[in-house]
């Protein structure tokens, strides 16, 4: 049969229908409705952790060029941050800034769970399969899940502030120097650390257990949003410790990766993201 061009209005049709049909699918993985089972949540141990690891740096050894141009752009957005707190004297909210990204890490590393799962299928990822995240149907999902995360955040910022305005504040620094001082060698600075560092703390926590497996999962499975967060609770509950040692590496690598001008999260991003795979992998069945 002999092959036509078709017209402008049958283009359009057909990109309609498909991108209705898209716009389906994401909906429908919005819910859990089609879930008939929940998935099976495995008891971790720090074996699991070691293991994870370790295959988080063979995936980032396998596309090392890949992920880290995939994630140049963080510690850009983090200078970028810092400069602006430093412009309009938010100096204090800088340390928060740096320890929000153990909130926002799991949203930074999609693209990295996305990589590690088709190489583990036999594909050979490239950067821009990060992109295919924007095409699948759980993309509605996770940017909700995404959403609660950068609100958690936002609240966490709001939260130091006004630990700041308590203890040091409420006038602002007048140079890092003397803000440093103040912190070491104060009462009210050492409230201001302890008591900052418990809060966010608790923060952590709320990110750590909601998103521990529910972001790869959602790119894995057709589960919904519900029934993602829900597994990766019953995972938390079945491991604490194990998920709490988890939670302190992925806050202790970025810290330690913010402290060099923040260039070491081009390493501790990728690394974390795709070991963060196979940790789900572990612990969902």
């Amino acid at each position: 049969m002999a092959k036509t061009i078709g017209n402008p209005l049958s283009w359009l049709l057909q990109g309609a229908e498909t991108t209705g049909e898209h716009i389906g699918h994401t909906v429908g993985e919005m819910s859990s409705d089609g879930v008939k089972e929940m998935p099976k949540a495995c008891k971790l141990t720090m074996d699991d952790i070691i293991h994870s690891l370790a295959a988080g740096l063979e995936d980032f050894a396998a596309c090392r060029s890949d992920a880290m141009f995939l994630v140049l752009f963080y510690p850009l957005i983090g200078i970028a941050l810092v400069v602006m707190s430093l412009s309009m004297n938010l100096l204090p909210l800088i340390v928060p800034m740096i320890m929000g990204f153990a909130i926002l890490g799991p949203v930074a590393a999609v693209g990295l769970y996305e990589m590690s799962r088709r190489r583990e299928a036999g594909a050979e990822p490239q950067w821009l399969d990060a992109f295919a995240v924007l095409r699948s149907p759980a993309f509605g999902a996770i940017l909700v899940l995404g959403v609660y995360l950068a609100a958690l955040f936002m609240v966490w910022l709001v939260a130091a502030d006004m630990i700041y305005s308590r203890t040091l504040g409420p006038e602002p620094p007048e140079s890092i120097a003397s803000f440093a001082a103040a912190v070491v060698t104060t009462r009210e600075g050492w409230i201001m650390a302890i008591g900052g560092g418990i809060v966010g703390a608790g923060f952590a926590f709320a990110a750590l257990a909601v998103s521990l497996v529910s972001f790869p999962m959602l790119l894995h499975r057709h589960v919904g949003l519900p029934v993602a967060v829900a597994t990766s609770l019953k995972v938390f509950r079945k491991s604490p410790v194990v998920c709490l040692t988890w939670g302190f590496i992925v806050g202790a690598s970025l810290l330690i990766g913010s402290i060099p001008f923040l260039v070491g999260l081009i390493f501790a991003v990728p690394i974390l993201g795709h070991a963060t795979w196979h940790l789900y992998r572990r612990a969902v069945q």
